[in-house]
């Protein structure tokens, strides 16, 4: 107690001051008992003063707690006080600097709040006399607490029971101060119990009637109580009456707690407040244990941070509600009665709030419990789109947190090329492989991680950029692409550091995005033309694989002829490897690029046995990074389709015009005609004349193929794809240029999946011409013998088995009866015509009705150039009158 006692001192001593400067002196024995008097109660009124709980519950605003002391001074008709006070309030707050008051709103506060007290206890006793000392012996409803008087209870020396109560105060009762009891001057209280000595006017059944009301008021709850307890469950703590049950799953009064209905319904609705904080809360615990597992994410963690934001500035409020729940209501009128500043209906004025965004924040916690990444912010946008302004900016608010990561993805991809995206949360994924598949295969959409703020196409454009710089960066070997995105960031009016994007900002994302992507392929498209070449390359493989340099063809043609004709396990790679380089110099490929004519090579495909030279030989054109991304393994895989096609077509060409040599009219068999039998000549004219016509009509069915393949369909194409190279804006445009262009050949090229019946019939007729050039071949050859043995009877045979290699029936082998005389020679020699020609009739009608059946499957092809090619070979309606 003697830091009490140190404090009742000074006290005293501060009491003294203002009485010598506020009371004359005292001349009297009386005036000097009065102003002992005096002195003890304004001592008695010092000590309550700072014994009291005055904590202000109203914002701290100087000029407003002035302005209410004039008004009130105003009202009370003290005009001219009133005046003085604002004189002095203005003098009083131009003082600053060291001895001036600091808190000044406090000072005012007190004073107003001493006038009241003292005017209330006025206007009481002025109702009751048996009040002896108003501001002594009473408390005040919301006033300052109520002392003892030092001779009603028995003590010689009142201040010493003051400070002791002043360290006390917890034992007072709030209760008590609000009870209307009567007391006489002469007794007081004693430890709880109210001593009455006289009862004139039935005061003991008084007292006992208060009391027993007190008791049982005591058996119930208070509001203030509840307010506590409420304030409490919105924290998620247990309260002394509230608390959460578990069979409802939310907070409640328990039935044994004795409140009306309307408040029990009001509890229950300010406790959702509490359940919604709960679930919250929980998911913000259970998401950052789990940390930083995959199912979270870095989209996950900025979602519980904004979350928890939200829940500091509700601990904020929850804050600033219990310092107001313990503080009476401020008042301005002195005859009103003040009770406590929070109640029910107060509190769910405040609740209304934070009780929409805390349902907001809970649906969104139901919502994001299985998702992460882009999939979690698109569904928070979905919850954005709401007419009410304030639900509007708290998820504006909230998802320009939860969609950062997202952005810094976006921008660290589109100008950087750098994939930062450890827990699959972006809706770009990638994957390892190999240079060449880098484009196709290394990166794609994702597109459950695509939030509903970023369009398809502006996700494809996003995609694209970034592919680009790794292609650039990977593929190319090039460095010069971090200029293009320095000059787009410029361009869009952001930066190239980190958190330069933000939710609602889809303009300038959009804006960015374009710029990057407008200059990095351009870039890319630069280099792929101009370092590697790649127009360059793709001439040259329409010149070599697609037979378009008709000089080399024909000359490989015909020195690999010799060699094609022996059968395939024979054939030595490196010789063929040296008749092409043969053919490079000996044609104008020999000017072409050194690094074009390199990457050309030989290539032998799988043979089975008895495949000839002609059906394994194939070229092959050796596209290295980065062209083997567009020039992938089955793009050249459909080129070596192509050229085998071709290269068959050339091969039955190169057949035909080696047929037409042997069967053109010289003076072999001029001196030959006069020597042999009438018979025999006109057979021999016969059969002449039908390898004749049965050649012209292969002939122009093969021309008019050839035309229709070599213009028709790879000039046309190859002008189509030149234009659109011209107009490619990316490598994705480039890519489905030539895409375009060879899927353009395979088609019109009877390769196609819908040509297959009509491919089919083609190679057989292929086929076919090959064996009608075996039949003139041994022919021509037969006739050559049979003129060399007439000239010569006594020439010796030639080997039967070389001359007859190609047919072996006894009657047509001339090495078998040129031996002989020359009657049997004629008649050997017509009866070898016979036979060729039977032959040869035979090939002409299968040959008529395999080009029949191909002539009438063209009409019903949908490639409409089919149609022309049908025109071409049918231009004179021949075909069709002979069906």
């Amino acid at each position: 107690m003697d830091d009490g006692q140190a404090v009742v001192d000074l006290v005293k001593q501060l009491v003294n001051r203002l009485l010598a400067a506020a009371l004359p002196a005292p001349n009297t024995t009386e005036s000097t008992t009065t102003a002992q008097r005096h002195h003890q109660q304004a001592l008695r009124y010092a000590v309550r003063i700072l014994s009291s709980r005055m904590t202000p519950s109203i914002a701290a605003d100087e000029a407003a707690m002035a302005e209410s002391i004039t008004r009130r001074l105003a009202t009370q008709g003290n005009s001219s006080d009133a005046l003085t006070f604002a004189d002095l309030y203005s003098k009083f707050a131009l003082k600053t600097g060291p001895g001036s008051v600091s808190n000044k709103w406090a000072l005012l506060y007190l004073l107003k709040a001493i006038s009241e007290d003292r005017k209330t206890h006025k206007k009481l006793a002025q109702s009751d006399s048996r009040v002896s000392s108003g501001m002594f012996k009473m408390s005040v409803p919301g006033g300052l607490p109520a002392l003892f008087d030092s001779e009603s209870n028995g003590s010689s020396n009142g201040i010493s029971d003051i400070s002791r109560r002043k360290f006390d105060k917890g034992r007072r009762d709030d209760n008590l101060r609000n009870l209307p009891l009567k007391e006489t001057p002469e007794k007081g209280w004693s430890g709880g119990v109210l001593m009455v000595s006289r009862d004139p006017e039935n005061a003991r059944d008084m007292a006992y009637r208060e009391f027993a009301n007190l008791l049982k008021e005591e058996n119930e709850v208070s509001e203030e109580v509840i307010v506590r307890d409420v304030l409490y469950a919105c924290q998620e703590i247990d309260g002394k009456y509230v608390r959460f049950d578990k069979v409802i799953e939310g907070y409640a009064l328990p039935d044994r707690v004795k409140v009306p209905r309307a408040t029990r319904v009001m509890v229950r609705k300010l406790c959702e407040l509490g359940w919604l904080f709960r679930k919250v809360k929980g998911y913000i615990s259970e998401s950052m244990e789990r940390f930083p597992a995959e199912e979270v994410g870095t989209v996950g963690q900025a979602f519980c941070a904004a979350l928890q934001d939200e829940l500091s500035e509700y601990y904020k409020l929850l804050a600033v509600l219990e310092a107001q729940s313990m503080n009476p209501i401020p008042l301005v009128s002195a005859s009103a009665s003040s009770g406590n500043y929070l109640s029910l209906r107060r509190l769910s004025v405040w609740f209304a709030e934070p009780m929409v965004k805390m349902r907001l924040m809970a649906v969104l916690v139901d919502s994001c419990k299985v998702l992460r990444g882009g999939a979690m912010a698109g569904a928070i946008h979905m919850h954005a789109q709401h007419g009410d302004p304030l639900v509007h900016e708290f998820m504006k608010r909230l998802l320009r947190r939860v969609s950062s990561p997202l952005f810094e993805m976006v921008r660290s991809w589109v100008l950087e090329g750098e994939l930062e995206d450890i827990f699959g949360e972006f809706f770009v994924l990638g994957q390892p492989v190999k240079a060449e598949s880098l484009w196709r295969e290394g990166y794609h959409l994702h597109t459950a991680m695509l939030p509903s703020f970023i369009s398809q196409s502006l996700a494809h454009r996003i995609l694209r950029t970034g592919k680009s710089i790794n292609f650039l960066r990977v593929c190319c070997e090039d460095r010069s692409w971090a200029d293009a995105a320095t000059e787009s960031a410029a361009a869009a009016g952001t930066t190239t550091r980190r958190g330069g994007l933000g939710y609602g900002e889809t303009d300038a994302l959009e804006s960015l995005v374009t710029e990057a992507a407008k200059r990095i392929d351009k870039h890319l498209m630069d280099v792929m033309y101009t370092q590697y070449k790649f127009k360059e390359h793709c001439l040259a493989i329409k010149r070599y694989l697609l037979l378009g340099q008709g000089d080399f063809v024909q000359y490989l043609m015909d020195i690999v002829g010799p060699e094609l004709s022996e059968p395939a396990n024979t054939i030595s790679s490196f010789k063929l490897a040296g008749l092409l380089e043969s053919a490079i110099r000996s044609s104008n490929a020999q000017y072409d690029d050194f690094d074009i004519l390199d990457r050309l090579r030989v290539k032998m495909m799988p043979h089975n046995t008895g495949d000839r030279g002609w059906d394994v030989f194939s070229l092959e054109y050796d596209a290295r990074v980065p062209l083997n991304t567009v020039f992938t393994e089955s793009v050249m895989a459909k080129y070596l389709r192509i050229f085998n096609f071709l290269w068959k077509l050339r091969r039955v060409e190169h057949a035909l015009i080696g047929a037409w040599k042997m069967m053109k009219p010289n003076c072999i068999t001029s001196h030959f005609f006069s020597k042999l039998p009438r018979a025999v000549k006109l057979q021999l004219t016969l059969t002449s004349r039908r390898c004749q016509v049965l050649w012209d009509e292969m002939n122009h069915f093969l021309t008019n193929l050839q035309y229709y393949i070599m213009f028709e369909v790879l000039e046309v194409s190859w002008s189509n794809f030149s234009n659109e190279m011209e107009v490619a804006k990316d490598l994705d445009d480039l890519l489905a240029a030539h895409e375009k262009y060879l899927h353009s050949i395979v088609e019109k090229s009877l390769l196609g999946e819908r040509s297959q019946a009509l491919y089919k019939t083609l190679f057989v007729l292929f086929d076919l011409i090959l064996r009608f050039r075996s039949h003139t071949d041994r022919l021509y050859e037969g006739i050559s013998e049979l003129r060399a043995r007439s000239a010569d009877p006594s020439l010796p045979a030639r080997d039967k088995t070389k001359s007859g290699r190609h047919l072996s029936t006894k009657s047509s082998e001339p090495g078998s009866w040129l031996g002989e005389g020359r009657k049997a020679l004629t008649q050997r020699a017509g009866e070898f015509l016979r036979n060729m020609g039977q032959d040869i009739d035979s090939i002409s009608k299968e040959y008529s009705s395999l080009f029949g059946g191909f002539m009438s499957q063209l009409p019903v092809q949908q490639h409409i150039d089919l149609k022309f090619l049908m025109f071409r070979l049918d231009f004179t309606e021949f075909y069709s009158r002979v069906s």
